[in-house]
C-alpha cells in the first residue's frame, strides 16, 4: 500500500505523512529533505544553486548530510526550492524515491510530485495545503521557538516566491493529482488535520 501526500511548504503534510505512517504501521520517507541535502550540499561546496550543473553535482550527497540539523532551516529550505527546478536533479533523484514506495509492504512519501510523478501508482493520494498566510503563521511560530529573528511577513514573503517557483517549474510542477483528495489545513489543529486525513485515505482503500 502506497499513500502519496503532496502539498506545498508549511501546509502541514509532513505531520500528516508522519501521523498515516504510524497509523496504518508504514515507513515514511520525506522527499524534501533530499532536495534540502541537494541545496545544503550546493552550499557546502560554494556553488550556485540556479547552476543545473552545479546543482547535480550536489545529488551525490554522504547519506550523512540527511541528518544535518541545518537542513531544517530556512536557508536550506530556500536552496532546496532553487535546485529542485532542474530536471537533472530531479531525475537523479527520482530512482532513490521510487524504490522507497515501492520496497515490500508499501509506505508513505510526502513531497511536491509523489501522486504525479513518483507514485502515480499509489492507492490513496492527499493533496494537503493551506493559505500563505496560515503556512507563514505556522512557520513563524516554530522559528520563535528555535529563537530564530525573522517576521512573518518575510515568511509570508519567501514561501510565496517557493509556491510560484514550485507550480511553474517544467519538471514536475506542483499540482493535485485529478484523483488526490484535497484536504485544506488552513483552519484546523493538528489533531483534526490528522484524523481528516485518516478519513480522506480509510475512504480511498474502500473504494
Amino acid at each position: 500500500m502506497i499513500i502519496a501526500i503532496d502539498g506545498p511548504t508549511a501546509s502541514g503534510k509532513g505531520t500528516i505523512a508522519k501521523a498515516l505512517a504510524a497509523h496504518f504501521g508504514l515507513p515514511h520517507l520525506d522527499t524534501g529533505l533530499l532536495y534540502r541535502a541537494v541545496g545544503r550540499q550546493v552550499f557546502l561546496n560554494a556553488g550556485n544553486p540556479d547552476d543545473p550543473d552545479a546543482a547535480l553535482v550536489a545529488t551525490d550527497f554522504p547519506e550523512s548530510l540527511l541528518a544535518d540539523p541545518a537542513l531544517r532551516s530556512e536557508e536550506t529550505g530556500a536552496l532546496a526550492s532553487r535546485v529542485s527546478i532542474h530536471p537533472g536533479v530531479r531525475a537523479a533523484l527520482l530512482a532513490r524515491q521510487q524504490a522507497f514506495a515501492r520496497q515490500p509492504g508499501g509506505a508513505v512519501l510526502d513531497g511536491r510530485d509523489i501522486a504525479t510523478v513518483i507514485a502515480p501508482q499509489a492507492e490513496a493520494k492527499l493533496f494537503v495545503t493551506a493559505s500563505v498566510t496560515a503556512r507563514a503563521l505556522r512557520r513563524w511560530a516554530e522559528m520563535q521557538q528555535r529563537g530564530e529573528n525573522v517576521t512573518r511577513e518575510a515568511i509570508e514573503a519567501d514561501l510565496a516566491a517557493r509556491d510560484e517557483r514550485d507550480r511553474t517549474r517544467t519538471a514536475a510542477p506542483l499540482r493535485q493529482a485529478d484523483d488526490a483528495a484535497l484536504l485544506d489545513t488552513s483552519a484546523l489543529s493538528i489533531e483534526a488535520a490528522i484524523a481528516a486525513a485518516i478519513a480522506l485515505v480509510e475512504k480511498q482503500l474502500k473504494a
